[in-house]
């Protein structure tokens, strides 16, 4: 009797480890494709990422519980696996898919003027953020485009928080000058 109760206890934890991996996929995916995709400039690659992410923690899944803030857990899963991946690869992200920018970019009620427009300042912006220093960069685009604040940034990252705060004025301020320059006549 003990061991059939043990059986169906193990089976109801189980189950319920498999819904709760199941609802941070139905949760996150979208978060973590965008976190992925910003670093690796390719919607394959990105989705691999992902997809790694969740192979691990399906490994891990006993330690779920011990996880206090899953949505940082989970970033920083697939920020280190996006770094590796790009250390390895050696290569620069690219900045100028037509495709992808299609996709990203609102479509409705805009002239094809103004989507190429768009298209060519969302492209210029992303170049601007890919030149910035590495330490710069990855802080900005935690902050910008996964609207992190300074304590799940440093969390990510593994960093002090006013190195963070740090990080981001100085990211800002590049942002800035870069921007302004490429606005100036020459």
């Amino acid at each position: 009797m003990e061991i059939e109760d043990r059986a169906v206890h193990d089976e109801a934890r189980q189950r319920a480890q498999e819904q709760a991996i199941a609802a941070l996929v139905t949760q996150y995916g979208a978060m973590l494709y965008r976190v992925a995709f910003s670093v690796m400039r390719n919607p394959a690659d990105a989705e691999d990422a992902v997809q790694e992410a969740f192979l691990r923690v399906l490994r891990h899944r006993e330690t779920l519980d011990e996880v206090r803030d899953r949505r940082v857990w989970l970033i920083r899963i697939v920020w280190n696996l996006v770094l590796d991946r790009k250390r390895r690869a050696k290569t620069r992200p690219e900045t100028d898919d037509v495709a992808e920018l299609d996709r990203i970019l609102p479509s409705g009620g805009i002239s094809a003027e103004e989507r190429a427009a768009a298209a060519q300042h969302h492209a210029h912006v992303l170049g601007c953020v890919d030149r910035l220093p590495s330490k710069e960069r990855q802080v900005l685009m935690l902050s910008a485009f996964e609207e992190l604040n300074s304590v799940e940034i440093a969390a990510v990252l593994g960093i002090t928080e006013s190195s963070v705060r740090s990080r981001l004025f100085r990211a800002r301020n590049l942002m800035s000058v870069s921007l302004n320059h490429s606005r100036s006549p020459r």
